[in-house]
């Protein structure tokens, strides 16, 4: 039986010689009893021990049977039991789940475990935090929470969040930086380029067809000499393709324009991580916006995302109308910058300025990206009639996932028709 991700070798030799000594009827009736829970599961007549009978407990404390209770101990109502509000049991909990359970399992278990118990409150306290696995929704929960949070929680908050921003940075960073500088390569390429500024190779392949054949000037010299009547050919270089001279000055400004309502989230800590990536790279300016019914420019504080995430404040209103005017008023070289708006467009500002200011800006020349969410979740919630409004500007709106976002910026860089993943089902 194969080893489940970030279970031990020795659980998972245990288990599978457990497995190969159950009978197959056996084996199926135990696993029902672990999905059903022990108030469902009373036809399977299957008792569970030892190892089972923890993962059975585990899980009951949070889907099984029984009324659930927020940390002030009043009832919610919900089907859903066991944890209440002691912090102490809870971060024992949290233990048990993490023996049992590989990471992706846990982390959606606490994610539930939040939402359904109404445990954010109790992520205040540095013991819990500690107890946690780290993820991208935990950090959104903890920036959501971060007013509140009491000075001897934050160091310890600071500590998780720069864990997952870390790992965001090893797994994103190589590649959006390998796509986008073959992209800003292509577009400071020339086509009428100095004899030394000629890129011969891709000369070359780009007029391949354009090969012509040519006879030898003497064929019988030829075949007398050599053995052969082979012809020559040459490339007629109809298209010179030369390199774009070296500048130590930015070719592409870049403005991330970043909604940070409760529902963006997750979108707020990948942008926070894809705009440090950006601010490192000498050839792009940089600039990060974040917007609820104000506008906060967190440039200076790109270096580290873990500032720009802590200088975010989630939740509020949204007026992306304000956000747009203070970016397009930074806008310097319209037509060698890219805007990305990150929002699900539920505007609570002035809808037709918006779409005024979109209208303007491409017109000038700016490249226009709109992305519904920037994470993993799946499709999100958004306002379908502002991103079919922007859609006819020539600013479809669309989501994006993390591994998706340097492709989308490439050919935004480079002026090309965006990637758009099931563009059947967008709006």
């Amino acid at each position: 039986m194969r080893q489940t991700p970030g279970e031990t070798t020795e659980r998972a030799t245990e288990r599978t010689a457990t497995a190969s000594h159950t009978p197959p009827d056996a084996e199926r009736l135990r696993r029902w009893r672990l999905v059903l829970g022990a108030d469902s599961a009373d036809s399977t007549e299957c008792a569970l021990t030892g190892q089972d009978a923890a993962m059975d407990g585990a899980l009951d404390a949070l889907y099984g049977g029984g009324t659930a209770k927020k940390p002030n101990g009043r009832s919610t109502g919900a089907r859903s039991a066991g944890l209440g509000a002691s912090a102490p049991s809870v971060a024992r909990w949290l233990g048990d789940i993490r023996t049992y359970f590989p990471s992706s399992v846990v982390q959606v278990m606490q994610r539930d475990a939040i939402d359904r118990l109404g445990l954010s409150a109790l992520l205040l306290e540095p013991e819990m935090l500690e107890a946690v696995e780290p993820d991208v929704h935990l950090v959104g929960t903890l920036l959501s929470l971060n007013k509140a949070m009491p000075e001897t929680t934050k160091e310890t908050a600071r500590a998780v969040v720069r864990k997952v921003v870390e790992d965001l940075e090893r797994r994103l960073e190589s590649r959006t930086r390998a796509t986008l500088t073959g992209a800003l390569d292509r577009s400071a390429r020339i086509s009428r380029p100095r004899h030394r500024d000629i890129d011969w190779d891709r000369t070359i392949r780009a007029n391949l067809k354009n090969y012509l054949t040519l006879p030898a000037p003497d064929a019988a010299t030829t075949a007398g000499s050599t053995g052969t009547t082979g012809a020559t050919g040459t490339v007629v270089p109809e298209r010179l393709i030369g390199y774009g001279r070296s500048s130590r000055s930015a070719k592409k400004d870049i403005v991330l324009c970043i909604d940070q309502s409760g529902s963006m989230a997750a979108s707020v800590v990948y942008a926070s991580v894809f705009g440090a990536v950006l601010a490192s790279m000498r050839t792009l300016s940089t600039r990060l916006v974040v917007f609820d019914t104000a506008v906060v420019d967190l440039t200076d504080q790109l270096d580290d995302p873990v500032d720009v995430l802590f200088g975010t404040q989630l939740g509020g209103g949204t007026d992306i109308n304000r956000a747009l005017a203070y970016c397009q008023s930074r806008i310097t070289r319209p037509a060698d910058t890219v805007v990305v708006l990150i929002s699900d467009l539920y505007e609570g500002g002035i809808r037709d300025e918006m779409l005024k200011r979109v209208a303007a800006m491409k017109a000038s020349g700016v490249q226009f990206v709109t992305l519904l969410a920037l994470s993993d979740e799946g499709a999100p919630a958004y306002d379908h009639e502002h991103a079919a409004a922007l859609g006819a500007l020539g600013a479809p709106a669309f989501a994006c996932t993390p591994d998706l976002f340097p492709d989308v910026m490439a050919a935004a860089i480079e002026k090309r028709p965006l990637p758009i993943p099931d563009k059947e089902h967008q709006p």
